[in-house]
C-alpha cells in the first residue's frame, strides 16, 4: 500500500506531537497543520523535524490518501476483537464489533511470502501492557497496516509491528516499542519513553537466471565435441542445480552445475548435418529456470573439428565461429545470415513434450559422458 512521501516519517501528527521521557525517534517527525513538536530534546530524532511546513503538509495528504485505500480495500474476514493469542495470515480484515484489543502475542504469518500485505480495520486500538505483536515467516513490518477510525493507545513495555494510521491520536506508554509508524491524521501524538524505527521493506535477491551455452572440439579428437553451459543470476543464490543438454530436442543428459554456475557434457559419434544444441537449467527454490538460444553446430565430412582448430561455438555469450568447418549457408552464431539464434519456448517441459516424440525415431541419443572435472 503505497504511503508516498509519508513514508519518510517514522511519526506524523495533525495537531501536536509531544515527547514525555527519554523517547528515540528513528526516521523523520513531523506535525501539520499543527505547529508544535515539544520534548525533543531531550527526545532524540535521528531524522529531521518538520513542523507546519510543505513537507509535512504534503506528508499529511499522502496519510490521507493511504488511509482512504485502507479503507477502501475489500476485506477477506472478520477477526474478534481479541487479538492476542491469534496466528493471522495475509489479507484485509475487520473487527467484528468495536476496538481490537492485543492481550499477550498476537501473530502475523507471511506464509513464506515477504510481500504478504496485512491491512487490520477497527474504530480503535489498545494493546495491553508487555503485550507483543510477532511476525513469522517472512512477514515484513512495512507491509502490515492498521486503519484505525478513532484513537489507538499502546500499552507499557508493549512491543507493536507495522503502520499504525489513525484518524485521530495515537498515545503510547512507558517503554512501548514501535517497529513501524506512528501516522495521525487530525490528532496528537503522544511519545512516553518510547523507541520508534521506521520500517523498511528488505530488498528481496533476484531470481532472475540467464544461461548460456558454447561448444568445444578437440583437433586430436574430431568426433568428440564438449558442451559447456553457463548459469549466471543477478541474486546472491549461487547459481548451482541441474542442467539438461538437447540436441535436435532430443534430451542427451543433466550435467549438475558447479559453484561458478558451469555444466559440461561431452558428445560423440555425431553424424554429418547442422545440429542444434540447448541446455536448460532446471532452475532451484530460489532462482527461475532459464534456457539457452540454440546453438547451430555444423558438422561435415571430416568431423566436428578437422585442422586447424576452430573457434568455440556459442550462443546467447557472444560471437565466435561454429566448431568445424560449416558449409556458407549453415545456421549458427558464425554465419552472418542467421547470426541471431532462435529462442525455444522458456518452459522447459514444453519445450522437451513437444520435440521429444518428433525425434524419438529420427535422432538418437549420441554417445557421451558428463566432464570429468
Amino acid at each position: 500500500m503505497p504511503l508516498g512521501t509519508a513514508t519518510n516519517f517514522a511519526v506524523l501528527a495533525g495537531t501536536t506531537v509531544a515527547e514525555t521521557g527519554a523517547t528515540v525517534v528513528t526516521g523523520e517527525l513531523g506535525v501539520s497543520p499543527g505547529t508544535k513538536a515539544t520534548g525533543f530534546p531531550p527526545g532524540v530524532v535521528a531524522g529531521a523535524i518538520y513542523a507546519a511546513d510543505s513537507v509535512a503538509a504534503q506528508a499529511q495528504i499522502d496519510l490521507a490518501t493511504a488511509y482512504e485505500n485502507a479503507a477502501r480495500r475489500t476485506g477477506t474476514a472478520s477477526l474478534p476483537q481479541q487479538l492476542g493469542g491469534l496466528t493471522v495470515k495475509p489479507g484485509v480484515y475487520n473487527s467484528v464489533a468495536g476496538a481490537f484489543h492485543i492481550t499477550g502475542d498476537l501473530t502475523l504469518d507471511g506464509q513464506g511470502n515477504p510481500n504478504a500485505v496485512f491491512v487490520l480495520r477497527a474504530p480503535a486500538l489498545i494493546t495491553a501492557p508487555a503485550s507483543t505483536v510477532k511476525l513469522v515467516n517472512g512477514a515484513q513490518a512495512c507491509n502490515v497496516f492498521w486503519q484505525i477510525g478513532g484513537s489507538a493507545a499502546l500499552g507499557a513495555g508493549s512491543t507493536f509491528v507495522g503502520n499504525l494510521l489513525a484518524l485521530n491520536s495515537i498515545t503510547t506508554a512507558n517503554g512501548t516499542t514501535v517497529n513501524g509508524r506512528l501516522l495521525a491524521r487530525q490528532g496528537t501524538v503522544i511519545l512516553n519513553k518510547t523507541t520508534v524505527t521506521r520500517s523498511a521493506c528488505a530488498v528481496l535477491p533476484s531470481r532472475h537466471t540467464s544461461t548460456k551455452l558454447a561448444a568445444f572440439c578437440d583437433p586430436e579428437a574430431p568426433g568428440h565435441l564438449t558442451l559447456v553451459a553457463t548459469v549466471t543470476s543477478s541474486g546472491a543464490a549461487p547459481p548451482t542445480g541441474p542442467v539438461e543438454f538437447f540436441a535436435n530436442g532430443v534430451s542427451q543428459d543433466n550435467s549438475q552445475s558447479d559453484a561458478a554456475g558451469q555444466a559440461k557434457l561431452i558428445v560423440s559419434q555425431v553424424p554429418i548435418r547442422t545440429h542444434e544444441f540447448v541446455a536448460a537449467f532446471a532452475g532451484t527454490n530460489r532462482l527461475d529456470p532459464s534456457t539457452s538460444p540454440v546453438l547451430a553446430v555444423a558438422v561435415g565430412p571430416k568431423g566436428i573439428c578437422p585442422a586447424p582448430p576452430a573457434s568455440p561455438a556459442t550462443a546467447g555469450g557472444g560471437t565466435g565461429d561454429t566448431a568445424g568447418a560449416p558449409p556458407a549457408n549453415a545456421a549458427g552464431p558464425g554465419n552472418k545470415k542467421n547470426r541471431n539464434a532462435i529462442t525455444y519456448p522458456p518452459r522447459r517441459k514444453a519445450f522437451k513434450a513437444r520435440n521429444r516424440e518428433r525425434h524419438r525415431h529420427h535422432h538418437p541419443r549420441f554417445r557421451h559422458h558428463r566432464h570429468q572435472r
